[in-house]
């Protein structure tokens, strides 16, 4: 048993914690359910994504796709069309690659290890899924689980640590009751969404006022503790919206980077050597402008925006938007395709992309 230094025991956190979730929980529709393929879906939507957004794209892959048969069959294009706008796009196409193999197992999986095996299924997810769908007692444990314990018992392990994570994990599962473990998890992510938030968590009105580690130590602010490891990285883009006779040059992004399966314009982008005007950010200009002279093509290049700025978990981009209008159209670097520009709302592309077609 986990052992701290706290006026209230593990076991009787729990029973404090679901009579709070039985007069607090959210109402969610895929709470309604005990369908695994529906629990499933609003999993992978709702990662790194807020519920509200995410509701509205859980109801539009359901009425697309009631079944998990239906997803399998449908294409990837169809998959990233549907899921535009939400980010992170690998976890669409392993959306995809999981409902195939859940076709080929010949049903949902129905346990834990089976759940994990998915395509871009975690430990998280699994547990969430194998708890929900089907009563099974696995802890779930996210961010709200991680700040909701640190601050109650006091824990100030790094959460992004192997000793963390195991940790964590272990005093979650101690913690879970095994007959009522989807109410458990249930409350345990809606508590910390609710009441104990990353910032003016409800401290007042809290049912462990008088119990928690963190209030009584005034460590609030402070827990839970990471690491700092994260490294952010500039890029600098020029994207080049070609028209040309009603038609537009675009290639689809391969593996590799982000955006993969994506659709984009001539995009260039700066490597480590300045350009002639000693700045990072003017290469991918220069590079823009080399293939317009040696392209010997006439027409009339238009800057769009200049240095718009588009922030992703590990990277900022700095871009700038060109259309180039010409008569007749020059010969495309491999791999770009023309495509009417009539026809661009049936290709998935990143917001940013997004962005400079609404520019246009």
């Amino acid at each position: 048993m986990f052992l701290c230094d706290n006026l209230l025991t593990p076991s009787s956190f729990t029973p404090d914690l679901l009579r709070w979730y039985a007069e607090n929980r959210r109402e969610l529709p895929w709470r309604d359910t005990h369908d695994p393929y529906l629990i499933w879906l609003s999993e992978v939507i709702l990662q790194q994504t807020r519920i509200q957004q995410g509701w509205a794209y859980w109801e539009r892959f359901v009425h697309r796709w009631p079944t998990v048969d239906s997803l399998a069959a449908a294409s990837e294009d169809e998959v990233l069309r549907l899921w535009q706008g939400l980010g992170y796009y690998s976890r669409a196409r392993n959306l995809h690659a999981a409902a195939k193999q859940i076709v080929q197992m010949g049903g949902f999986p129905r346990t834990y290890e089976a759940i994990r095996s998915l395509k871009g299924v975690g430990d998280y997810t699994a547990a969430a899924i194998a708890s929900f769908a089907f009563g099974l007692p696995h802890a779930v444990v996210d961010g709200n689980v991680y700040r909701v314990l640190s601050r109650h018992f006091g824990i100030d392990t790094p959460i992004n640590t192997t000793e963390g994570k195991k940790l964590f994990s272990s005093l979650a599962n101690q913690l879970l009751p095994a007959d009522q473990p989807a109410a458990f998890n249930q409350a345990m992510m809606d508590f910390g969404a609710i009441q104990c938030t990353p910032q003016s968590p409800r401290c007042v009105i809290c049912p462990f006022t008088t119990t928690c580690d963190a209030l009584r130590t005034g460590r609030i602010d402070s827990l839970p503790v990471k690491e700092k490891k994260l490294t952010i990285k500039t890029r600098h883009f020029a994207y080049l919206y070609i028209r040309c006779q009603q038609s537009t040059a675009f290639h689809r992004r391969s593996a590799g980077d982000i955006w993969q399966g994506l659709w984009e314009p001539l995009l260039f982008e700066s490597d480590d050597s300045p350009s002639p005007l000693g700045e990072l950010e003017g290469a991918a200009n220069a590079k823009l402008h080399d293939f317009i002279r040696q392209s010997g093509v006439e027409g009339t290049l238009t800057l769009l925006k200049s240095q718009v700025k588009h922030v992703l978990t590990h990277r900022i981009l700095l871009t700038d938007f060109y259309l180039w209008d010409v008569p007749s159209p020059p010969s495309l670097p491999p791999t770009y395709e023309w495509l009417p520009e009539s026809s661009l709302d049936d290709y998935a592309k990143p917001r940013l992309v997004e962005i400079l077609l609404d520019s246009l």
